[in-house]
C-alpha cells in the first residue's frame, strides 16, 4: 500500500506545472500605456513572457502588441517622461560641484532610462539618465 501511494505521488509530481502568460486582448500601439482592459491571462507558458497582469499595467508598449500573442518583458518599459526633441535640463553633479545647462533630447525615455542629449551650448552629445522631474542626470 505504501508503495502504491509512493508511485501515485511520483506520477502526480511528474505532471508539468501549468503556467500562465499575459497576452493582449486588442492591438496595442507602441507608446501606449497598458491598462487592465488591454490584457488577459492565458494558460500558456512562454519563456520571457510576463506571468502576471500586474506586471504589465501602467507600463508603456515599446512596440505594437498583437492580440493573442504573449507579451514579453522587453516589449514594455516605463512611460516616457521625455520626448524626442524636447528641451530638457541637464544636470551634472559630483561632490560639491553642480553644473546645470539646457539640452535637447535625442531619444524618448522614462524614469531611469538612459537617453542621448545634445548640450545646446557646446553641441556635444552626452548620455544621461532621466530623473523623475524630467531632467537628465549626466556623468553618472
Amino acid at each position: 500500500m505504501l508503495r502504491a501511494a509512493s508511485l501515485l505521488m511520483t506520477l502526480i509530481a511528474a505532471q508539468p506545472a501549468l503556467a500562465s502568460s499575459v497576452t493582449a486582448v486588442r492591438p496595442i500601439r507602441a507608446q501606449t500605456v497598458v491598462t487592465a482592459a488591454d490584457v488577459e491571462l492565458v494558460e500558456d507558458s512562454v519563456p520571457g513572457a510576463l506571468a502576471a497582469i500586474e506586471d504589465a499595467i501602467g507600463l508603456e508598449a515599446r512596440v505594437t502588441l498583437y492580440p493573442g500573442r504573449p507579451i514579453l518583458a522587453a516589449q514594455l518599459g516605463p512611460p516616457a517622461l521625455v520626448e524626442r526633441n524636447q528641451l530638457v535640463r541637464m544636470v551634472f553633479q559630483r561632490g560639491p560641484l553642480a553644473i546645470d545647462t539646457e539640452g535637447r533630447a535625442l531619444d524618448r525615455g522614462g524614469v531611469g532610462e538612459r537617453i542621448r542629449v545634445m548640450n545646446l551650448g557646446s553641441r556635444q552629445i552626452v548620455t544621461g539618465a532621466v530623473a523623475d522631474n524630467g531632467s537628465i542626470e549626466v556623468g553618472q
